[in-house]
């Protein structure tokens, strides 16, 4: 039985009494455009998993059969080749999606997820979703907005692993982190992206020991502290200039 989620200031799950934020559920955007009375009946059919480091949520190959939004934590979707090389796809944060490919085009899942960070995701059963899209249209707008901003992201990615080399692409991830998870700090931007050295050079495509190199020249230059599985970003333009 899915957790489901109860309505009133706070949200919690009838198993656990996780509390989850009805107002961090709202501003999602699944639910944008809709009424209260939208939303609550939404909601209502959604349930709810938590999963620590390193737990995977699916698997590449599985049934594909709902729709999964992060509302806290850190996910990443990857890819394993033939020969058990493995591929970072993306990293998604609060507020995105994953799971919404099988949603128009049911079949296995193309990807691995697992949580990097301490992870809070809701969930809805494609069936339930569909009824709600037949009878609500404007809803699929977000999805179909969601599956082109994937569509634009990979095709800007496979242009990165054609045109810009391996310092270039490691600019333009911490970048792109930082543009997602940063917040501001006296220093510069800190970044805390809960990625292995291993996973943050497979998000670039390159070998780690290339990436550390990358890394280790940003560090000598000025450019960004490194902190464990965070990174403080400092020189921002030249980071940018760096990756164009």
């Amino acid at each position: 039985m899915p957790k489901r989620l109860i309505m009133g200031a706070v949200h919690h799950t009838e198993k656990d009494g996780e509390l989850v934020d009805y107002e961090i559920l709202s501003r999602l955007p699944l639910f944008e455009g809709l009424d209260e009375a939208d939303k609550t009946a939404l909601i209502d059919k959604m349930g709810q998993v938590t999963l620590r480091r390193s737990e995977i949520l699916f698997t590449e190959g599985d049934d594909g059969d709902r729709l999964f939004v992060v509302t806290e934590g850190k996910v990443k979707l990857g890819h394993a080749s033939s020969d058990g090389r493995e591929n970072l796809l993306a990293v998604l944060g609060p507020g995105e999606m994953l799971g919404e490919l099988t949603l128009f085009d049911p079949g296995p899942r193309s990807g691995t997820a697992t949580a990097i960070a301490p992870t809070t995701l809701v969930w809805l059963a494609h069936s339930d979703l569909m009824v709600f899209l037949e009878t609500r249209p404007s809803m699929a707008k977000h999805f179909l907005r969601a599956l082109a901003m994937r569509l634009r992201k990979t095709n800007t990615t496979l242009a990165d692993l054609v045109f810009s080399d391996v310092p270039g692409r490691v600019a333009k991830a911490l970048l792109d982190l930082a543009e997602r998870f940063g917040s501001k700090t006296p220093d510069g931007i800190h970044v805390p992206h809960d990625l292995t050295q291993e996973e943050l050079a497979q998000l670039v495509g390159a070998s780690r020991e290339t990436v550390n190199k990358s890394l280790a020249e940003f560090v000598s230059r000025g450019w960004i502290r490194l902190e464990g599985r965070a990174v403080t970003l400092i020189d921002i333009e030249r980071l940018m200039r760096r990756a164009r």
